[in-house]
């Protein structure tokens, strides 16, 4: 399913433009990018309050917001600007199809068949019932410097969207594997030949508030060199 620009995504309560819900978005300062609303961030307090979310309410998400969380991911540097990414919006059958090649994985570790069948169902419609779901693919450069390059390209703008998903009062559960690479995946997402599926994004509002997961502070990872 391919997305082209409209109009700014509404608020949920109703009205013509986003209202701020406390995540550094200001209504008063709407931005266009090739006309679709990106709403102002605050970046260190959408960093902040950015989670993995696993549980969303049943509210849908629109096709507006979908293409407001698009036009902020293909802002990521680029270097080159290759442009490499690709974004699929799985529909509900695609979403089914995805679960039941994850389904497959999980099912393969169960020696009861009825359990296996079971849960092959169950991580299926799981997904069926997600509010969105966006695979996120890299066209395959040939020279391996670029295709180095446009995979953290594409992490980046995997990054962008997760951020204007909490700005727009949406939560993202960010996932990768080695399902991406299976025939029934990639046949589930429609990738395309010579393009690696990189990561999948569940979309929607947030069910509850995840609590923040402890971090071991940046000065722990930091050498400062003369």
């Amino acid at each position: 399913m391919s997305v082209a620009a409209s109009s700014p995504p509404r608020p949920r309560g109703g009205g013509a433009r986003p209202q701020s819900a406390g995540h550094g978005c200001d209504a008063t300062e709407p931005g266009w990018t090739d006309g679709v609303y990106l709403p102002r961030m605050h970046i260190p307090a959408l960093i902040q309050d950015r989670r993995s979310v696993r549980k969303f309410t049943n509210r849908p998400v629109s096709r507006e917001e979908i293409e407001a969380l698009l036009a902020a991911a293909v802002l990521a540097p680029n270097h080159r600007l290759t442009q490499p990414w690709r974004f699929y919006v799985l529909g509900p059958e695609s979403r089914y199809a995805y679960g039941l090649a994850l389904g497959d994985r999980k099912a393969r570790k169960l020696p009861d068949p009825e359990a296996a069948r079971a849960l092959r169902e169950a991580v299926a419609a799981e997904h069926r019932d997600l509010p969105c779901m966006i695979a996120v693919a890299v066209v395959q450069s040939d020279n391996l410097e670029v295709r180095e390059e446009d995979y953290a390209a594409a992490m980046m703008a995997v990054e962008n969207l997760a951020l204007a998903a909490v700005a727009l009062g949406l939560g993202t559960h960010i996932k990768t594997g080695g399902v991406m690479g299976d025939a029934a995946s990639r046949a589930a997402v429609g990738v395309g030949d010579g393009e690696r599926v990189v990561a999948t994004v569940n979309v929607g509002e947030p069910a509850d508030a995840a609590p923040a997961k402890t971090r071991a502070p940046a000065g722990a990872f930091t050498i400062w060199r003369p």
